[in-house]
């Protein structure tokens, strides 16, 4: 059975060889197939220190055929190594030329230590490199070169961390250990052109990897990471200052346009302000008011906070600029800082003159309506003071005043056209604000009531003439009653037309306890339309003169009865005493009238339309 040693001696001889033969490849020498044949002869190793060491070692033998021949390259070759301060123990020209595999491997390795894990403190820096890139993949967790590569999955962590494209880490079958190893090194050797120095077998096989095989492997993945680590950070230096450079452009430019775009908002707001032309509307001059209140409060802030962000923005790029050494930044004339300091000054002198403007506008108007309106309410109280004067001087007979009075009448419509001018003129002030007029303390509602006031007084004055003239023609009634009836017919009169409705009337003669049923009343007061074509002053005294007089006609005594029997066709006795007449009068009646044919009465009744209709001839009704 091969011992572990012997194994190991043979995973290091065809990593060691395999590994040589990549450096001789590169240069374009035959590879070897065997340490001990190949290197006997010391031309081989001569040529791999001069591609290690990257110099010529002068002349040798690169055909010698004697031993002495062969032990003067192999010498040569050992005193490179020793001159580069490389350590050899135990080995000299002949134990190479004999093929000591054991020593040859052994000064191998010390080679691969010198030439490609030297920068890395050897073992330990080389296991803390492979430790800092795995440490991401909580399944990996390499703690040496033997053991901790078994599975394959360290070696897919390492090229997954530099190059995820390469393959799909978090998709590979953890159980899979041939698989996993092979896939690594396929790609690595396909895309990384780090050559296969293993086997599957000298990594998954029965017991642990060889460590120094191991480690010659690993450490080419090191160089290989690192010279693209190398690349990316250089190409980095220059994306990164690349960027730096585009993202001041961009901010330089930024400034430029956000300056540029600012200054001429200001200048084209002046020179709207400048070209304002005002009328002399108020409602105009306080649209100018409104736009520049709204300005100040929505475009003027937000260019203030522009300019704020212009500044902040010429400040980082100059401030950028000095963190890394680069020259200072000035804008394109017309576009510095100061200029926008300047602009922004002359913008609010600009925008005081046009507030100064517009407020002047405002007052001017305000005084001009404050004006019109006093003059015009000073001329309409005026004239309603004139009216009424010639109201008081009204005098003369009846038609005379009658004539004075309608002359007034006819001069109201006129006012009242006036007044809506007033109005018009009050109205304008409400909505200019005027709440104060030295002018005048007259106020649209005082001269409306005022003319109200002369309107009613002409009105009374005319129905007053009017039925003067009626109760002037009443002859058969005394002062008095005129007096009593006009002042009835007045306080009835509600609504000032100078005629009673049913209601008025009905209220007015219950004034005199005279009450008629409602169908009655209609009666009267359809036979007062037909005959006046109104219940007027006229119609209600004639009305009254029927009522109140004792004519003795068949219809007054009539109605006389139908009062005390309440709108009856006959009288009861009870009706007779409830009208409280004498008692010798009672009794006549009780004794003249016939007695009614049908009544709806228990007791005693009198048709008392029969005993009229007896006693009175029918011309005289």
């Amino acid at each position: 059975m091969e011992s572990l040693e012997s194994r190991s001696r043979d995973v290091q001889e065809r990593t060691f060889c395999k590994w040589l033969n990549t450096k001789l490849e590169a240069h374009n020498y035959a590879p070897m197939t065997s340490l001990v044949k190949d290197l006997s002869d010391g031309v081989r190793l001569i040529q791999l220190m001069e591609i290690m060491g990257d110099v010529s070692l002068g002349r040798y033998n690169r055909n010698p055929r004697m031993r002495i021949q062969k032990a003067e390259n192999v010498n040569l070759a050992l005193e490179f190594i020793t001159s580069r301060g490389v350590k050899l123990t135990n080995i000299g020209p002949e134990d190479i030329i004999d093929g000591n595999l054991k020593l040859i491997l052994g000064m191998i390795w010390t080679l691969v230590l010198r030439f490609t894990i030297a920068g890395l403190s050897a073992k330990e820096g080389l296991l803390l490199w492979c430790q800092r890139k795995t440490q991401p993949y909580k399944e990996v967790d390499v703690q040496d070169f033997t053991w901790s590569w078994k599975d394959g999955l360290a070696l897919c962590a390492l090229i997954h961390a530099h190059r995820p494209d390469l393959l799909d880490y978090h998709a590979l079958d953890q159980a899979d250990k041939r698989g996993n190893t092979q896939l690594a090194f396929k790609v690595a050797e396909e895309h990384l052109d780090i050559p296969q120095l293993l086997e599957v077998e000298d990594l998954c096989g029965k017991g642990a990897p060889d460590e120094r095989s191991v480690m010659t492997y690993i450490a080419s993945f090191f160089h290989a990471f690192s010279s693209m680590d190398q690349a990316e950070t250089v190409s980095r230096r220059i994306e990164k200052f690349a960027e730096l450079m585009q993202s001041i452009w961009l901010s330089q430019n930024d400034y430029e346009r956000r300056c540029q775009a600012l200054l001429s908002a200001l200048s084209e707001m002046q020179t709207r302000w400048s070209s304002t032309t005002f009328t002399r509307s108020y409602v105009d001059v306080k649209q100018h008011s409104s736009s520049f209140q709204t300005y100040k409060q929505t475009t003027k802030r937000e260019w203030v906070t522009e300019k704020q962000d212009v500044v902040t923005l010429f400040g980082n790029v100059q401030t950028k600029l000095k963190t890394y050494g680069l020259r200072d930044w000035t804008p394109a004339p017309g576009l510095t800082v100061s200029d926008l300091d300047r602009a922004w000054v002359e913008l609010l002198q600009s925008e005081a003159k046009h507030s100064t403007a517009i407020n002047a506008q405002i007052r001017e108007i305000k005084e001009a309506l404050r004006k019109r309106f006093a003059a015009l309410a000073n001329a309409f109280e005026q004239r309603l003071r004139v009216l009424s004067q010639e109201i008081s001087a009204i005098d003369g007979p009846l038609e005379d005043q009658q004539d004075q009075i309608s002359k007034i009448q006819s001069k109201l419509p006129v006012l009242s056209d006036a007044l809506t001018d007033v109005f018009k003129a009050e109205t304008a002030c409400e909505t200019a604000n005027v709440d104060e007029n030295d002018y005048t303390v007259l106020t649209h509602q005082d001269l409306a009531f005022e003319l109200d006031l002369v309107v009613q007084s002409v009105s009374k004055k005319i129905k007053f003439i009017e039925n003067q003239i009626v109760s002037r023609n009443m002859t058969n009634l005394t002062p008095g009653q005129l007096e009593q009836f006009e002042s009835t017919f007045r306080y009835f009169d509600k609504d000032d037309s100078n005629t009673l409705n049913v209601a008025e009337m009905s209220a007015a003669l219950a004034s005199f306890g005279i009450v008629y049923s409602a169908s009655y009343l209609e009666v009267i007061y359809d036979q007062l339309v037909q005959a006046y074509g109104a219940v007027t002053f006229e119609a209600w005294i004639n009305l009254l003169v029927d009522i109140t007089e004792d004519q003795n006609t068949p219809e007054q005594l009539r109605e006389s009865f139908r009062g005390i029997s309440g709108d009856k066709p006959y009288v009861t006795e009870l009706d007779l005493r409830m009208a409280t007449l004498p008692e010798p009068v009672v009794q006549y009646l009780q004794e003249a009238l016939p007695p009614a044919k049908r009544t709806d009465s228990g007791g005693k009744a009198f048709d008392y339309e029969e005993w009229l209709e007896s006693l009175f001839v029918p011309d005289a009704e």
